[in-house]
């Protein structure tokens, strides 16, 4: 059997641009993208804490060391520049496999920066 299991997660993380003319997907700075073991077009789930909003798209590249949080196409109607949200990304492993693998997951401070 196998099931689905969190991979990795960048937890409370600021969004800083809203850009509703765009095909669609969330620009993640590299740097962040790199820590929490996430590739570009890798299907995401987006979960805003400030109005409870869930979405699914997928992960493009931002400028590395800029904190880049960009909401494109639909998904900028989701959420408000400055809106905290939960970016997870989900694996498909082994029952067994499952029990013991550890998810990468990242805490960036309030400038969506790595917390060295």
């Amino acid at each position: 059997m196998q099931i689905q299991v969190v991979k990795s997660k960048i937890h409370r993380v600021k969004i800083t641009q809203a850009e509703l003319n765009y095909v669609g997907s969330v620009t993640i700075d590299q740097d962040l993208m790199e820590a929490a073991n996430l590739i570009e077009n890798e299907r995401v789930q987006i979960v805003n804490i400030n109005n409870g909003e869930r979405l699914e798209t997928y992960v493009i590249k931002g400028e590395r060391g800029t904190g880049v949080i960009c909401l494109n196409g639909p998904a900028a109607r989701k959420a408000a520049i400055g809106d905290i949200v939960i970016i997870v990304s989900y694996g498909i492993l082994d029952f067994e496999e499952a029990k013991t693998f550890k998810p990468s997951v990242i805490f960036p401070d309030s400038n969506n920066r790595l917390i060295r």
